[in-house]
C-alpha cells in the first residue's frame, strides 16, 4: 500500500541529517512523568526508526530504572503486519509472560511470515479512489483502508489509495475526468450531512456509465441511490430526506427514528440479519443466503420506490426481513456496482478479509487489466 513517508524539512540540509543522532532524553522525560503519576514501567519499547546503540540501551536503562533486557525495540516499518514477527524475535512475548506469571507457549507465525511474504514482493498495482468529505483528517476512513489492504493482500497486488475530497471535485467535470482516468475502482465510505454530497454523486454517475468497478458504502450506497433516481428515473429533485425537503426523498428516515429528538448514540447499531436473493452479484460474492453485517446509520432505501427502481436495472439484492429494510443494491448490467447500507469493513481482518472488498479489488484488478488491452 502506497503512504506518505516522512520527510525532513526543508530546513535540513543534508550534512546534517548525516550527522543526526537519536537522544534518549524524551524517553527519559516520559517515563520520569510517568512516575509522577503513579505509573512504574516495567517494560520500555522505544520508537526508532534504527536500531539501539549499546550506549543508548545502557543510558536508558539506567535513568528509567529497568534492566537492560526489559527494553526493547518498537522500529519504524511500511507494514504494521512486519511487527509480531519482528517482536517475536526480540523475545516479548516471552519476556511479557516472564513478568506475568505466565506460561510461555509456542508461537505460530506461519500467517504473519506469509503476509509479510507477500507484502515484500512485487507485484502489479491497483489504484482505488476513496471518495469522502473528511479525507483531510488522518483517522477518517481507517477501517476502509485496512480493509482495502486486506483485500489487496488476499489478491496479491499492491494497492494505491488516492484520497479525493468530494466537495473539490463538485462541479467540476475536468477533476472528476482525471480521477476516473486514474483509479481502477472507486469507493465511497460512510458519513452525515450534505456537504460534499454533490461530488459523490457526480462521481457515482461517472461510475456507473463507464462501468468502473464501485463500491458504496452506507452513505455511498445512499448516493448510488439518488444518482440512480435523478439520471436513469429521471427524478431531478431525488434526493435524501437528510439533506433537503424533496418531494422525492428515495432515502428517507427510519420508521423507529422519526421521534428521537436526541441524537447521541441512538442510531441503527449493531448486527442484524440480511436476506440475499440468488443470482445476484451479492450472493455470487457471499455465497450464502443469509448473512449478519454491523450498522451505523439513521436513514434507508424508501420502499415506496422499490418497484419503480426494480424495473429499470436497479437491483435489490439484500434485505433484512424483519423491518423490511434494503440493506444491498447492484446496478444491473455492470461488472461490479454494489451498495451496502451495513459496514462491511467492520468485520474485516487480515487472515479473513471481508469477501465484498475481497471482490472489489479483484475487479478492479480485471477492469485495469482490461483498460490496458483495449489502449494497446
Amino acid at each position: 500500500m502506497s503512504v506518505k513517508t516522512w520527510m525532513p524539512p526543508s530546513t535540513v540540509r543534508k550534512s546534517q541529517l548525516k550527522s543526526f543522532r537519536y537522544k534518549t532524553k524524551p524517553s527519559q522525560h516520559s517515563v520520569a512523568m510517568l512516575r509522577q503519576i503513579g505509573i512504574v514501567p516495567d517494560i520500555i519499547m522505544t520508537r526508532i526508526s534504527g536500531s539501539l546503540t549499546k550506549d543508548m540501551r545502557r543510558k536508558i536503562a539506567l535513568f528509567c530504572s529497568i534492566q537492560e533486557e526489559d527494553l526493547f525495540e518498537a522500529p519504524d516499518v511500511d507494514s504494521v503486519y512486519r511487527l509480531p514477527i519482528i517482536y517475536t524475535k526480540q523475545k516479548l512475548g516471552e519476556k511479557i509472560c516472564d513478568k506475568l506469571d505466565l506460561k510461555v507457549e509456542e508461537v505460530d507465525l506461519d500467517k504473519w511470515i506469509k503476509v509479510d511474504s507477500i507484502l515484500s514482493k512485487k507485484k502489479e498495482k491497483v489504484t482505488i479512489a476513496v471518495v469522502g468529505k473528511y479525507i483531510k483528517l488522518n483517522d477518517a476512513y481507517k477501517s476502509v483502508y485496512e480493509a482495502l489492504k486486506h483485500a489487496a493482500i488476499f489478491n496479491q497486488v499492491d494497492l494505491n489509495i488516492i484520497k479525493v475530497d468530494s466537495e473539490e471535485v463538485e462541479g467540476d467535470s475536468s477533476i472528476i475526468d482525471s480521477i476516473t482516468t486514474q483509479a481502477d475502482g472507486i469507493l465511497v465510505p460512510g458519513g452525515f450531512g450534505n456537504r460534499g454530497i454533490e461530488g459523490k454523486i457526480s462521481i457515482i454517475k461517472k461510475a456507473r456509465e463507464c462501468k468502473i468497478p464501485y463500491f458504496g458504502i452506507c452513505l455511498g450506497m445512499q448516493c448510488m441511490t439518488i444518482e440512480f433516481a435523478r439520471n436513469v428515473l429521471g427524478i431531478k429533485d431525488a434526493n435524501s430526506s437528510e439533506f433537503s425537503e424533496t418531494l422525492h426523498p428515495v432515502i428517507h428516515i427510519m420508521e423507529d427514528q422519526k421521534s428521537i429528538d436526541k441524537k447521541g448514540g441512538t442510531m441503527r447499531l449493531g448486527a442484524y440479519q440480511c436476506e440475499i436473493k440468488k443470482d445476484t452479484l451479492a450472493f455470487k460474492i457471499y455465497k450464502e443466503t443469509s448473512v449478519s453485517e454491523r450498522h451505523r446509520h439513521r436513514y434507508e432505501f424508501n420502499n415506496e420506490y422499490e418497484k419503480l427502481f426494480c424495473e429499470n436495472g436497479f437491483i435489490i439484492s439484500g434485505k433484512n426481513k424483519e423491518k423490511n429494510l434494503t440493506e444491498i443494491v447492484e446496478w444491473a448490467d455492470h461488472p461490479f456496482g454494489i451498495g451496502v447500507q451495513f459496514h462491511p469493513e467492520f468485520k474485516s481482518k487480515p487472515f479473513e478479509p471481508h469477501p465484498i472488498f475481497c471482490n472489489f479489488i479483484k475487479k478492479a484488478l480485471e477492469y485495469k487489466n482490461k483498460r490496458a488491452k483495449s489502449s494497446d
